[in-house]
Formats: structure tokens, sequence, C-alpha cells
């Protein structure tokens, strides 16, 4: 029996005579004429049931209802008091489909991450204004959910109100996202000694809240080392790969050992990361591991280390299979070296998911 298709909500045609005089409705994702509106909320229009459907799988389906009170006008919200309340739902609003388009861009969703987005970008406006600094993480994530979709144009347009924007703030870390978001550009368009010049901004501004060790400026090393990889220059690679990885090494065996000290807590208080963090960590990781498994070099060290990060990430997350996979490739590679200092820490991780099981 096959199952039953789910229904991406509801709409019904836009009846013209229910309209005040001269009210045009436009779609929420194209602004063009609406025909078609949300039969749940009734203030959200869209030009085709696609565009709906799209919305709905994007970020309406969560903010539907949230939507009737900044949208329906009443003598209430017309009174100081209703547009400070208003205000704030605009503000969750703004934090939820924040979070809701970043989640679905780590998971390389662009074309469902741009409903999100671009309501953020649309609600930021209303609550902070146009030119303000509050408006750089909206332009980055429209940029960024852009950029996965191939419109390279509209993302460059986006980052570059960012810039505007960002003038005005000393916070370094508003500078560390735009120049990561700018140097991600510039390699998709090939423009890699920009990308270069971006991503060593992005390192200056991260390590300068961080620090030079933090996972986060170790992000930019990592980027900065694919753009060294497109151009051929390996030496680079390894040693950038290679300090990525130590520092991410430390980090998650700190995670490692608070759980361990703490075995009576269950994984999912134990997690360190969301959904969205752990694919991109993941990617990270994996990237480097065929790198090093695809060397001519073939880095044992390197790879029981990469490995081992990836099988302690995923132990953390729960997901037992994956972490033994990753824990075998780690302690094959650390017994091509004898005496290795990850061996024992590889087996231990290794007996831990064996008791779990």
């Amino acid at each position: 029996m096959e199952a039953s298709p789910r229904v991406l909500g509801k709409a019904s045609k836009i009846i013209s005579l229910a309209l005040p005089k001269g009210t045009e409705k436009l779609c929420e994702l194209c602004q063009k004429t609406a025909h078609l509106q949300c039969t749940k909320c009734r203030v959200t229009f869209y030009c085709d049931a696609e565009h709906q459907q799209a919305d709905w799988v994007g970020i309406h389906e969560r903010i539907c209802q949230m939507l009737v009170t900044i949208r329906s006008p009443t003598v209430l919200s017309l009174q100081q008091a209703g547009c400070i309340q208003s205000q704030l739902v605009k503000a969750e609003l703004i934090e939820m489909c924040r979070l809701v388009a970043q989640s679905k861009l780590s998971e390389g969703k662009h074309q469902e991450a741009l409903p999100a987005a671009q309501f953020c970008l649309r609600c930021s406006k209303d609550v902070h204004g146009p030119r303000s600094v509050q408006m750089v993480p909206a332009y980055l994530l429209l940029a960024e959910a852009n950029m996965g979709m191939g419109n390279l144009a509209w993302a460059a347009e986006l980052l570059s109100q960012a810039e505007w924007a960002a003038l005005k703030s000393s916070d370094h870390m508003v500078h560390q996202r735009l120049h990561r978001c700018l140097g991600r550009l510039h390699t998709t368009t090939g423009n890699l000694e920009a990308a270069l010049f971006n991503f060593a901004n992005d390192i200056y501004f991260a390590s300068e809240e961080y620090g030079l060790d933090s996972t986060v400026t170790r992000g930019g090393y990592f980027l900065m080392a694919n753009v060294y990889a497109k151009l051929g220059r390996l030496p680079i690679v390894r040693s950038f790969y290679s300090e990525v990885a130590q520092t991410w090494h430390c980090h998650l065996t700190k995670l490692l050992n608070t759980h361990v000290q703490n075995v009576q807590s269950p994984y999912t208080e134990m997690e360190p990361y969301d959904e969205a963090q752990r694919v991109e960590v993941d990617e990270m990781l994996r990237t480097m591991l065929e790198f090093e498994q695809n060397d001519s070099r073939k880095d044992s060290a390197q790879i029981a280390l990469v490995a081992h990060c990836l099988a302690i990430l995923w132990f953390l997350a729960g997901d037992s299979l994956k972490a033994l996979g990753f824990g075998n490739t780690a302690l094959q590679a650390s017994q091509l070296i004898p005496n290795h200092d990850l061996t024992e820490p590889i087996q231990g991780l290794l007996q831990l998911l064996h008791t779990a099981r």
C-alpha cells in the first residue's frame, strides 16, 4: 500500500472583491502579483502553488500563526503597546528564521533555506532599519543561499550591502563572518587571490575574538587550505590541515573526557553540537581525511588523528555505527606506526562503543 503524499499546507484563490479597493497582494517569495493565499493564516500570499509549497517547506509551516499577529492590524496593534508587542514578535521571527536557514544551509539545502533567509532579511529591515549593522547576518544568510543555488551576481550584491552595513561595526565577529562569506564567493567565482585575502581577514578577526587555537579560527585555516589545494600548493595544504586537525582533536578529546567522567548523562545531554553544526564539522573532517587517504605520501599519523576526531564526533552524537567505522580506520592507521601515542586512546573509544552496544 503506497503512503499518502505529505500535504504541504493549503492555499486558496484570492477573492479580489474581499480586498480593499486598490489593494494588490504580492507573492511572499518573488514579490510578483499573488493569486493564492494561505488558508491557515490568510495573511500570506503567493503567485502560484509552487511558491506556496516552497515557502511552506522552507519556513512558513513553523511561523504561519505568528504572522497573523504582525500582519492583521487592529486598534490595539496600532497603539504603542501593540507596536511594542509586534516588534517583539518580529524579533522572535528573525531568530527562528535565522536558525532554520542556517540549519538548512549547513545541510546543503540551499533552495529550502531561501524562504527563511528572505523572511529574515525582510523582518530585520522592519525591526532594525535597512542600513543597520544588525542587517549583516541576514544579508550573509541570503547571500550564502544564493551562492549555493548558483545566483552569484545576486549573492555579490547582497554581500556588497553587508559590507556597507558592517562599516559601522567594531564587532570582530561581524567582520569575521563577512570575510568568510566573501572568501567563499571568490572561491566559487575562481578569484582565488581575493579568496585568500578574505580568509586571511577571517582568521585575523576570529583570532582577535577567540584566540589563534579556537575551532572558529581554524575554520578559516581550513577554507584557506582548500584554496591552496586549488592552486596546487600541497605542502601548505598539509600544514594547514594538520593545524586544523590538531585543534579539533584537542577540542573533541576534552568533550569525550567530560562525557566519560559523567557516564550517567545520556548522549542527548552530552551532545556538543546541533545537527547543522555537526554536519559542518563532519564535512570538514571528512574532506581532510579523504585528502590524506588520497595523498601519495599517506601520512598514517594524520589519518589516525582525523579519523579519531570523526569517531569521537559521532560517538558524542550517539551514532555508534559511524563512530565504530571511523574508530576502526583510526586504529588501523595508528597501528602502522610503532608505539603511536593515539593507539591507546583509540582502543579506549572502541571499548566504550562495544560496551554501549
